[in-house]
């Protein structure tokens, strides 16, 4: 199933591509935030942070063409995207990295509540930030591109580590993060598991990734465990799509000529 057929309620204030700019958007932020923690210099660290919060209300808030009267409703939406986005990735490292290296994401999120609430815009976007939460298919293509993006970025990170130690905490937390979707997300959470099952794979035979060593044991790791753990049905479901996605890649880059 195709990501544009599910009945999103909030495509008409936010169509396909705009939800993955937010996505991108908020990953983007999130690296630039976590990089100013961990290597950024103190003094430097609060005024870099304000351009960034200046930057992401910037584009939530510039009206869109067409938008008209739904405006203020659009540019809510936008702004629960961007913090409902800075939260998961948040959330997602600080358990792997602990709270103390979620400094700049912190302050971030800070300057933008705060001048977002300046503003009384806090009831409008909490009200769309509660709709992400509680409607599965609301804005699916950015919970779809951000879900993959953390998978994906946790076990880039997973596979680059010599640390044993370090790649185990990884995955347990991209596991855990996986096998909990189709909790979170029970009609169409499997897309997202399947989308990224699916990518690591093609990544690994495009790039050579993960061929051998701790990346190789990690990655058959989180393979096997999702194989073992997801039920019977989901398991077929997820690992068929994901060996198609695979399959439909290698005949494109055969009937181009590149064999993989």
């Amino acid at each position: 199933m195709e990501e544009q057929t599910l009945n999103d309620p909030v495509a008409d204030l936010a169509p396909h591509a705009l939800q993955r700019e937010a996505a991108r958007l908020a990953q983007e932020a999130f690296a630039l935030a976590f990089r100013q923690t961990l290597e950024g210099k103190g003094e430097e660290r609060p005024q870099i942070i304000a351009q960034i919060v200046q930057r992401l209300m910037g584009w939530a808030n510039d009206k869109r063409e067409g938008e008209a009267g739904d405006h203020h409703a659009g540019r809510h939406l936008r702004q629960a995207m961007l913090l409902s986005g800075l939260d998961q990735w948040g959330l997602a490292y600080a358990q792997v990295y602990g709270p103390s290296a979620m400094t700049g994401l912190s302050a971030m999120v800070a300057g933008l509540r705060a001048g977002l609430d300046g503003a009384g815009e806090s009831e409008g976007y909490q009200a769309f930030f509660e709709r992400l939460v509680n409607e599965e298919t609301a804005a699916f293509s950015f919970k779809s591109d951000l879900r993959q993006a953390i998978h994906m970025a946790l076990w880039h990170t997973m596979i680059a580590t010599e640390n044993r130690g370090e790649a185990l905490q990884l995955l347990q937390q991209l596991g855990g993060m996986m096998l909990a979707l189709p909790q979170a997300m029970p009609q169409h959470g499997w897309m997202i598991l399947a989308n990224t099952l699916a990518d690591i794979q093609i990544r690994c035979l495009a790039h050579a990734l993960a061929a051998e060593g701790l990346g190789q044991e990690m990655t058959q790791e989180l393979f096997g465990a999702l194989a073992k753990q997801l039920p019977g049905e989901l398991r077929s479901q997820v690992m068929g799509n994901a060996a198609r996605t695979v399959l439909e890649w290698q005949q494109t880059n055969r009937a181009q000529g590149t064999v993989h």
